[in-house]
């Protein structure tokens, strides 16, 4: 009664009693033995899928989605393999209900969604999950006490901020099940509401053991409302995966007989890390491979060509008031620090003196900001050798703009008849032809002009959602989003070079449904330099690396220091330039075009690494650090910030009992301006002391290899 299957990184069992409904009773890396052990009984762990139906309900009472009354009742019926995935088939007796689960062979993880089709009577669904995982310990055993979970907040200007509990201290309470009949109620749960994917929470979570190594890594790859939450159960902890739901987010939806619906895909990657080896760092690196598969075989976006160097002029630097006279200086000093794209921000369409948020949504450009037209300076920046980039926020219409009476109603969010307004403006359904017709038009008039580079933003949310055509608003937001993402497919379908940056107030939409699809996403609108450090260490554990967009800004009132330390950050990430260049010095200038040049030397490199974090992910503190890795390369960055100590020992147990030599990759040793850092490596302890008396802000990017490079 139990059915194994492998993947190439991955050996899943699955218990398929007849009077059961099928459960995950394994999950572990490939190749792993099962050491001696307790081991999961079906009747403890919660069902692979579980289903809450109106006229159903949950067994017993609670706010969890590991207890439903249709997820108890599915029973096995079969399975089979389609283009290398499993399909484990149930059906639930009372409802009719057919459920697959599909388990895909993903790099790196467990990949994983439901279908639902209604037999022969309707059933109105309240929640479905992509995937219950009701084990966590390769040898069967999940103890409550044992195990820590992470996760990540977020929020503009104050992104990827993670934290780390023991499942006992963040909402399952310990208790007697065999006094009290049943298992706890209790749950922690994490919830992103409405189209800002990550605007509360991130879509990534692990939890680890504290003994033994085990970590689980997880994302939802959904660009709008989802939830997971642990549970505790006969057997110990469960995890569930969700995209939207009827109480946290107003989604339901009625399956007339014969229809089907797909919950959105979820992936899983777990390791047992090596006694030396930080579990965190090594189920991420799991996850980090899973990313990049996808990124490789999703959409039509080109992944296969040389990351470009963006200079964007919005942060710090012309703040959405471009203009022909300002962005010409500008794209020239761009160009002589070695800028691959000049990107226009917003602005560029305001003949309003500035009163242009509420009147958006025709995107045509300023007369009186280009009086020699917009054409003049894009041939411009491509003079200089650069792509011409420019912003868009093609979502929104404002309320003042004459698009907001041509466009019908049901173009846009609705509720109860109305048109949703947010922040002055209106939010496009992509469902509807005429917003599709409208957007693909502006796109199109733009690349014909020369544009080779967009940054898509997204500063307002529809709430709920649409209640248009009479379904539940979580249901017609669900549908939106999957439209954007169609929408997206089709736009790089017709413009097979356009480099696309995705971008929602900094990092508000930054999950793997738009991510998959597009090359760069900006991490975060922080314009305090002193801020940056923590978003940007933190950063690649939800996004890739060579994704991670972070500001460089650079200033010709800094000093040495403060321009390397604000460099720094975008150096192994993706570097996204701004700034007053224009008005530097030629030494500033050239201390600029340093960070652009091992920055591009770095980025094959930075395109097959993984992270880790000398000070853990959820580190807070006046030293700041992480680190990326290749078998035979470390590049670690390291930030002082003020109030630090003079020194800070980074362990890289990972690193321990090599012999290793450390050399400095940014700032050059001999630029003017800069003190010294010293570095030294303790081979036995696998630990990088680094020290200095120089003032801080500082920051230094760190290489060790097996030999001086």
């Amino acid at each position: 009664m139990t059915l194994r299957w492998s993947t190439e990184d991955l050996d899943i069992e699955l218990a398929t009693e007849a009077d059961a409904p099928v459960s995950l009773r394994s999950l572990t890396p490939a190749g792993t033995p099962h050491p001696p052990g307790p081991a999961t009984s079906p009747a403890g762990t919660p069902p692979l899928v579980e289903i809450l139906a109106l006229g159903h309900g949950r067994f017993p009472g609670s706010h969890r989605y590991t207890c439903t009354a249709v997820g108890a009742r599915l029973r096995y019926t079969g399975h089979e393999t389609v283009d290398g995935d499993l399909h484990v088939h149930q059906t639930d007796p009372v409802t009719d209900l057919r459920v697959t689960s599909v388990l895909s062979a993903a790099t790196g993880a467990l990949r994983a969604w439901t279908v639902l089709r209604a037999g022969a009577s309707p059933v109105t669904v309240q929640a479905v999950t992509s995937l219950v995982l009701g084990t966590f310990i390769t040898d069967g055993a999940a103890d409550v006490d044992g195990l820590d979970v992470l996760w990540g907040d977020n929020d503009w200007v104050a992104e990827s901020r993670w934290h780390r509990a023991g499942l006992r201290e963040v909402g399952l309470p310990e208790m007697d099940p065999a006094i009290h009949h049943h298992m706890n109620r209790a749950r922690m749960a994490v919830t992103t509401r409405s189209s800002w994917s990550t605007g509360e929470r991130l879509p990534t979570g692990l939890v680890v053991a504290r003994e033994g190594g085990y970590g689980l890594a997880f994302q939802i790859e959904h660009n709008g409302a989802w939830h997971w939450e642990i549970g505790e159960d006969r057997d110990g902890a469960s995890l569930a995966l969700l995209g939207p739901t009827d109480a946290e987010h107003q989604w339901a939806l009625t399956l007339a007989p014969g229809e089907t619906f797909t919950s959105v895909p979820v992936a899983v990657a777990v390791a047992r890390a090596r006694p030396d080896e930080d579990p965190v760092a090594a189920a991420l690196s799991a996850l980090t491979a899973h990313r990049r598969a996808l990124v490789a075989r999703t959409g039509t976006a080109r992944h296969d060509r040389p990351l470009p160097v963006v200079f964007n002029d919005y942060m710090n630097t012309l703040m959405g008031d471009p203009t022909e006279d300002k962005i010409l200086p500008l794209a020239e000093a761009a160009a002589r620090a070695g800028a691959d794209c000049y990107c226009i921000d917003a602005g560029w369409y305001d003949d309003d003196a500035g009163g242009w948020w509420d009147a958006v949504g025709e995107w045509k450009p300023s007369r009186s900001r280009f009086p020699n037209g917009l054409e003049t300076v894009l041939e411009r920046i491509r003079g200089l050798g650069m792509v011409p980039g420019i912003w868009l926020e093609p979502e929104v219409v404002g309320v003042r703009s004459p698009l907001a009476e041509r466009l019908p109603d049901e173009a846009f969010h609705r509720r109860l008849g109305q048109r949703v307004v947010e922040h002055g403006r209106h939010h496009l359904d992509l469902r509807h032809p005429a917003a599709r017709e409208h957007l693909d038009a502006v796109v199109d008039r733009l690349v014909g002009m020369g544009i080779g580079y967009f940054k898509l933003d997204y500063n307002i949310m529809p709430g709920a959602g649409t209640d248009t055509d009479g379904l539940a608003p979580g249901a017609g937001l669900l549908e939106h989003c999957r439209a954007y993402l169609a929408w997206l497919d089709g736009v790089l379908e017709r413009h097979r070079d356009l480099l696309v940056e995705n971008c929602a107030s900094g990092g508000m939409r930054a999950d793997y449904a738009t991510l998959a699809r597009l090359h760069i996403q900006s991490t975060s609108d922080q314009q305090d330099p002193l801020l940056y450090p923590p978003i940007a260490a933190a950063t690649p554990a939800s996004i890739l690396p060579e994704q991670a967009g972070h500001w460089g800004y650079a200033q010709p009132e800094m000093s040495a220091e403060e321009s390397a330390f604000t460099l720094v950050s975008g150096v192994t990430g993706r570097l996204y330039l701004s700034g007053h260049l224009a008005s530097m010095e030629d030494e500033q200038l050239a201390l600029v075009a340093s960070a652009v040049r091992t920055h591009r030397r770095l980025l094959p490199f930075i395109a097959r690494s993984v992270p880790s974090w000398p000070l853990g992910l959820h580190h807070r503190g006046p030293w700041q650090a992480f680190a990326l890795h290749t078998e035979h390369e470390t590049v670690l960055t390291a930030w002082r910030l003020p109030g630090a100590p003079d020194s800070i020992e980074l362990p890289l147990p990972a690193l321990r009992g090599r012999d290793l030599a450390c050399e400095r990759l940014f700032p050059d040793p001999g630029t003017p301006g800069l003190g010294e850092w010293a570095a030294a490596w303790d081979t036995d302890a696998g630990v990088l002391r680094v020290e200095t008396d120089i003032p801080a802000p500082t920051a230094r990017l760190l290489r060790l290899t097996a030999a001086p490079c």
